[in-house]
């Protein structure tokens, strides 16, 4: 699996997302944030689920919480798609780089699989 620098390499420098060698983001600190927490929510109960099975919980209980973790982190790739599309895909546009949809297609057919 290439890194974020190996994928984007090549790229013009500078500070926005549509710019830089290695683009960033620039969401919010609260954004950010918000992001974080519901990580470290679903971090928990990964480790929650490895003691699970540690544990030699019943198979059903174990899979109704793989279950919640897979919703929770599609809820993280929904918000974070909706910052992405608002940020950094307008502005991409809007600077001309209209291949940036296709870019966009392609991320959000991997979310969909």
């Amino acid at each position: 699996m290439a890194t974020h620098e190996e994928e984007h390499a090549g790229q013009p420098n500078g500070d926005d997302c549509h710019t830089s060698k290695v683009r960033k983001s620039h969401h919010s600190d609260e954004f950010k944030n918000g992001l974080g927490n519901r990580l470290n929510r679903i971090e928990g109960q990964i480790r929650g689920i490895k003691g699970m099975i540690e544990r030699d919980t019943y198979c059903d209980d174990v899979l109704n919480q793989l279950a919640a973790v897979q919703s929770a982190l599609n809820s993280v790739g929904k918000v974070l798609l909706e910052g992405h599309m608002k940020s950094c895909i307008i502005e991409r546009i809007e600077a001309g780089e209209h291949e940036v949809i296709d870019e966009l297609l392609v991320t959000v057919n991997k979310l969909m699989k």
